[in-house]
């Protein structure tokens, strides 16, 4: 049942608080995120909104102007690609960007959910590999469209994403380095625990057997996307005599960690290591030398999760998957292995 007019509504949450022993009032309290019901009757009735098919209808000055962006690290370069993303969106349409800090890389903190329930944004673009089923459901219980952005995984089939292509990304950057003759070939990749690290991983053993090359376990690293962690792998794989003569960084502040490495080294790149990032954040064409890495259109990404929630179609009534192709940007961190 749908609340298609005030009447039909009423109905619903009689219907609702009759079946869950509870009044009309503690149904609307469980609607609008308030915190004095208990948790059990919380979950009774918002089960019961779930099974009884209702779902609010909102009326637009109801809502507050803001689409609320969540992450769980703000200190990051590809965070203000995705920020500037959904802040263009909103500029259009006359909304405010709001930004939280909450919660792991796999889903946001329990305490975030009050909070956004009492706000009622327009909707809520998460940077999270997926939702709790509890989040979820509160979420469409209260009308609140949400869409995750996923370069961190892949997230279940009922929940609106915004992806990109891990897989192809993987296997460009690593033909480009075949393609030019190198075959001891490290990768230091995301953690070992998320989608995308995996599709990268796949995506250069694929370029690797490609090439007839065998892929050395020794050169496969997992990292964890920041400076610090592409370094402390680098420093590692580059020593010894057997070395690798590129790597390929699963991320640009992992290549950025890379670079400092050789240069600890004393390696030169391209001449002695070559260097492939992943991301394209403003950043790499500016490190030294420049670097060559895989584009994911961040911005882009963060600009479909926004339209998503503001279209007038309701997207949070239907989950949808919109994946964004990447490419490689070609600078000067590669070269054919020992040339000068």
């Amino acid at each position: 049942m749908h609340d298609d007019d005030e009447a039909s509504g009423r109905v619903t949450l009689a219907a609702v608080a009759k079946e869950a022993g509870v009044s009309m009032p503690t149904v609307s309290k469980v609607l609008n995120g308030r915190s004095d019901v208990s948790r059990a009757t919380r979950a009774k009735v918002e089960r019961l909104l779930e099974v009884h098919g209702y779902r609010r209808r909102v009326q637009a000055a109801s809502r507050s102007p803001l689409i609320e962006l969540v992450f769980h690290e703000l200190d990051s370069i590809w965070a203000m690609e995705l920020i500037r993303g959904v802040e263009n969106v909103a500029r259009e349409n006359r909304a405010t960007v709001v930004l939280t800090e909450s919660g792991t890389r796999h889903a946001p903190a329990p305490d975030w959910l009050p909070g956004v329930l009492q706000r009622r944004p327009l909707g809520v673009v998460l940077v999270f590999s997926t939702l709790p089923e509890d989040v979820k459901r509160r979420l469409r219980a209260a009308a609140i469209p949400f869409v995750v952005i996923d370069p961190a995984g892949d997230p279940d089939p009922d929940v609106p994403s915004v992806g990109s292509a891990n897989w192809a990304g993987g296997l460009a950057a690593t033909r480009h380095l075949t393609d030019r003759g190198h075959e001891r070939i490290a990768i230091i990749t995301g953690p070992e625990d998320m989608l995308c690290s995996l599709a990268r991983l796949d995506g250069y053993r694929s370029a690797m057997a490609m090439a007839g090359v065998e892929t050395d376990p020794r050169l496969t690293r997992f990292g964890d996307f920041h400076v610090q962690g592409g370094f402390e792998h680098a420093m590692d794989l580059l020593e010894g005599p057997d070395r690798p003569t590129a790597i390929f960084a699963g991320s640009d502040l992992h290549a950025l960690g890379v670079l400092e490495a050789a240069r600890v080294k004393g390696l030169r790149v391209p001449e002695d290591l070559s260097v492939v990032g992943y991301d394209d954040v403003p950043l790499a064409q500016w490190s030294s030398p420049p670097l060559t890495t895989v584009h994911q259109p961040l911005r882009h990404m963060a600009e479909e999760a926004a339209r998503m929630l503001v279209r007038p179609d309701d997207p949070g009534t239907a989950a949808q998957r919109i994946e964004l192709a990447t490419h490689l940007v070609v600078r000067q961190s590669t070269a054919p292995p020992g040339k000068a």
